[in-house]
């Protein structure tokens, strides 16, 4: 494994919401940068920008439940110099607002930033409405607009100090429960950046969010079957790390994608696209397929829907197998 100062998921594991990191990287990034403001659509704590409201009041504006104002109101700030974090649920933005985010955002260029809290089947018992799982693909296919999925809190905070430094519009994806933290304060984070948590050669494990910490349960699986995985974070969607990816699938010669989101148009389908134009291998995705979600404890609706360690090492056993066959 590459020293990149993970935390040791063999023992107990901290368990944090991504949208607490956040919470910490936006007040870090306003005391940073007096430019950075934050606005929100009526979800100050449940987004987790209470901290910064308390720290900055006279850099935060309550849009109220307005989400395609939220989004216009970013961008005039954007104009003005401003580095905006524009919040709420990710079904609502950029679900509900979209054509505002591409026509004032991303068409101008400035670098808004939107955040999408409550995102994925993680929302739990708020049900289908709420889990916001197409909001990958939605970001992915906008011009210019940089897109992220931290995998852990930690990682969510630094990725938000990232964000407030770059100049381009930006999409960050966040988690409304506890899951587990794998990373550590020196564990590195860059935006177009995919890093290899663990290093095999018979099968690619490409994942995202909360998957993550999923491929590096099946990885340990995989390794007691006799088949040596290699696991990558991937929490920059857009730009993707393609040296990173074709690298590592040149020496496996086979890939399995994960994402707790559906797999038409989202990290999968950014791999595949990849992999189609530069290096076709046996590729099988998890993900959301092609299903909305239900009502439900996050941890039973990802095993019910096929999004976890079990049915990743299931996808693994299958590429390697069709690679053996070819």
């Amino acid at each position: 494994m590459n020293d990149l100062h993970l935390a040791d998921i063999t023992h107990e594991v901290k368990t944090e919401a991504t949208r607490a990191g956040f919470g910490r990287g936006l007040v870090r990034a306003g005391e940073l940068d007096k430019n950075v403001v934050a606005a929100c659509a009526d979800l100050t704590g449940s987004v987790k920008m209470d901290g910064f409201q308390k720290a900055f009041p006279d850099r935060f504006i309550e849009i109220g439940v307005a989400e395609q104002n939220l989004a216009t109101v970013g961008a005039g700030l954007a104009l003005k110099g401003k580095v905006p974090f524009v919040a709420s649920y990710a079904a609502f933005s950029p679900g509900r607002n979209w054509e505002q985010i591409k026509t004032t955002a991303c068409l101008n260029g400035v670098p808004v930033k939107i955040v999408g809290g409550h995102a994925g089947l993680y929302t739990g018992p708020d049900g289908a409405t709420h889990q916001m799982l197409e909001d990958i693909a939605l970001m992915r296919v906008m011009p210019h607009m940089v897109t992220i999925v931290p995998c852990d809190s930690l990682e969510a905070e630094r990725a938000t100090l990232a964000m407030a430094k770059d100049d381009r519009p930006n999409y960050i994806r966040l988690c409304r429960e506890a899951t587990p933290v794998i990373t550590t304060e020196k564990t590195p984070f860059e935006i177009g950046k995919a890093y290899v948590y663990a290093e095999g050669a018979d099968v690619t494990i490409i994942a995202c969010g909360v998957m993550v910490y999923q491929a590096m349960l099946a990885a340990e699986q995989l390794y007691k079957d006799g088949i040596d995985a290699e696991v990558i974070n991937v929490p920059t969607i857009k730009p993707l790390d393609a040296d990173t990816i074709l690298r590592s699938v040149k020496k496996t010669g086979c890939v399995v994608t994960a994402e707790e989101a559906q797999i038409n148009g989202g990290l999968g389908g950014a791999v595949a696209e990849l992999l189609g134009e530069n290096y076709p291998v046996p590729m099988k995705r998890i993900g959301m397929q092609d299903h909305y979600g239900e009502s439900g404890e996050g941890a039973e609706l990802m095993a019910h829907f096929g999004l976890d360690a079990k049915h990743i090492r299931l996808a693994a056993h299958h590429v390697t197998e069709t690679k053996q066959k070819k």
